[in-house]
């Protein structure tokens, strides 16, 4: 399946929001060929939203063994330069999906309670 068109799959035909309303829009973890971001609009429980999840934690999996990776590589002397390009690279890459993860997560948060005081906590 193209991602770029997953937005389409878990529309409900009857709630009345466009195909391309952000409101309600899952920033999914992966982009299109173009490198632009894909978005699902839906409730969440579909197969598109499940598929999500499951690429979000093989991300998350992946950038947590290279995290040790990287640790392991730095307490090594004789690390040569073209290993550090190389481990960087994967590290850019890592980074760039867990900011990716965050930003979707994060605009699925409830808007925080307006009635609290700035103090509180």
């Amino acid at each position: 399946m193209h991602h770029a068109i997953a937005k389409y799959f878990e529309s409900s035909p009857g709630d009345g929001e466009a195909a391309g309303h952000c409101g309600s829009a899952r920033l999914l973890p992966w982009a299109n060929a173009d490198g632009n971001p894909c978005y699902l609009v839906g409730d969440g429980t579909g197969y598109v939203s499940r598929i999500a999840d499951s690429v979000e934690c093989l991300q998350l999996d992946m950038a947590d063994g290279l995290l040790g990776h990287a640790e392991d590589m730095l307490a090594c002397q004789r690390v040569t330069s073209p290993e550090l390009r190389f481990l960087a690279r994967g590290l850019a890459d890592a980074l760039r999906d867990v900011r990716r993860i965050a930003e979707s997560r994060g605009a699925r948060l409830p808007p925080p309670d307006q009635g609290l005081d700035e103090g509180e906590d």
